[in-house]
């Protein structure tokens, strides 16, 4: 499949957190897309401890998305990093709520 690019995915940084921006819908088709770019950025060398998913534009999000974030996260101790959420849209804290992932997430309103 290779890489691929997404209209709704931007990742930008300032040297101290990389800020990964999703927007649209995260679902089965697009979360592989979100998994390569966090781990990308997660596993970058010279790459900053805190990684941001910027999610205030994300109006969806099902369970492969949420899985790609729990992956996300793991590999991200695993390197000693640090993964938040920013700015989640209420349909998404509803599913970390439901599904007991809401205890895994550091979560920012910005």
């Amino acid at each position: 499949m290779g890489d691929q690019e997404d209209d709704d995915m931007q990742v930008t940084g300032d040297g101290e957190r990389l800020v990964v921006h999703v927007g649209g819908e995260m679902d089965l088709d697009r979360a592989p897309i979100l998994r390569n770019a966090l781990h990308t950025a997660i596993t970058r060398p010279d790459g900053p401890a805190e990684i941001v998913v910027d999610m205030a534009d994300l109006f969806f999000c099902d369970s492969a998305g949420l899985n790609a974030l729990i992956q996300a996260r793991h590999t991200a101790q695993e390197h000693g990093k640090q993964l938040i959420l920013r700015a989640p849209q209420r349909q998404f804290l509803r599913l970390l709520d439901i599904t007991g992932a809401d205890t895994l997430f550091t979560i920012t309103d910005t």
